[in-house]
């Protein structure tokens, strides 16, 4: 019903407040059926629509929230999506990524609400699928020698969020992005030895210490 309105009436840009005007029984409905423990899901609701409408939704605007540290919070999330935590270290189909998903949303938005334990705990489990970008995608890999830059990626992530889409993705293509200013500076292993020498490639690498840039020497 939700989605037919939308076709219908094409607005550029809609929120819970416009659902409630425009179709109070389907807003009657989410209200009732699709909650979390902290309020409605709308992420749940939203990712339901085909992308195009996702694009539009916006969320209430979020006023500042004070840090406070709640580990039960975080605890409930974690026992209720135990049996799946596994999909942070090995998401092998659609299924495994989109359960990594629902647990990531969870935490992003308790960690917006200001649960510091929250990000922490998040912050932690996205550093195992990093690891595995970073090894198995060539859009990703030049990351490994920017490694203490991930988390201000992440933190920065986490705050903008709002919902365009799978966080995991919106996660992915901001170190994509990110990462084409990062230097690029080997084409091969670095333990082998420079042509006609025993002077190893390793040998000759450097991190600038004002751009942070890693660099190799000139021979």
């Amino acid at each position: 019903m939700l989605n037919r309105l939308l076709e219908e009436k094409q607005p550029e840009s809609f929120s819970a407040s416009w659902v409630y005007f425009n179709c109070p029984a389907v807003y009657r409905f989410i209200w009732k059926n699709v909650r979390t423990d902290y309020g409605v899901d709308w992420d749940r609701v939203t990712s339901a629509l085909p992308r195009k409408f996702q694009k539009r939704w916006h969320s209430k605007r979020k006023v500042y929230a004070k840090p406070y540290r709640n580990m039960a919070e975080v605890r409930k999330v974690l026992r209720k999506h135990k049996a799946t935590l596994y999909t942070f270290v090995s998401a092998s189909d659609w299924d495994d990524k989109l359960k990594r998903d629902l647990i990531s949303v969870a935490l992003v938005r308790l960690a917006q609400n200001g649960n510091v334990r929250a990000k922490q705990e998040l912050m932690k489990l996205l550093g195992y699928t990093i690891e595995g970008w970073i090894e198995l995608s060539p859009r990703i890999s030049r990351w490994q020698w920017y490694s203490d830059q991930i988390p201000e990626q992440i933190d920065r992530c986490i705050r903008c969020y709002r919902y365009t889409g799978s966080f995991m993705r919106y996660l992915f293509r901001t170190l994509e992005l990110a990462g084409r200013r990062l230097q690029s500076f080997f084409t091969s292993s670095l333990d082998e030895c420079y042509l006609n020498t025993e002077k190893m490639k390793i040998d000759n690498v450097v991190r600038d210490p004002e751009t942070q840039e890693i660099r190799m020497h000139s021979r």
